[in-house]
């Protein structure tokens, strides 16, 4: 899956950037207070794309 595509998903379920590190940035959701990091790679695995989603409290891709 393409990290951009994976980002739209996120922001839809009305997470927000938290903070940019070296080599992830970092997703807050605001409605349960969790957060994840997501890669900087153009290409994520879906695997982790569905644990990125997990972590965040929102609907899986």
């Amino acid at each position: 899956m393409k990290r951009t595509a994976l980002i739209k998903h996120i922001q839809k379920y009305g997470c927000s950037l938290l903070r940019e590190g070296a080599r992830h940035a970092v997703y807050y959701n605001p409605n349960n207070g969790r957060t994840t990091a997501v890669p900087r790679h153009n290409d994520i695995v879906d695997v982790l794309a569905r644990k990125i989603c997990r972590d965040l409290g929102i609907p899986e891709i």
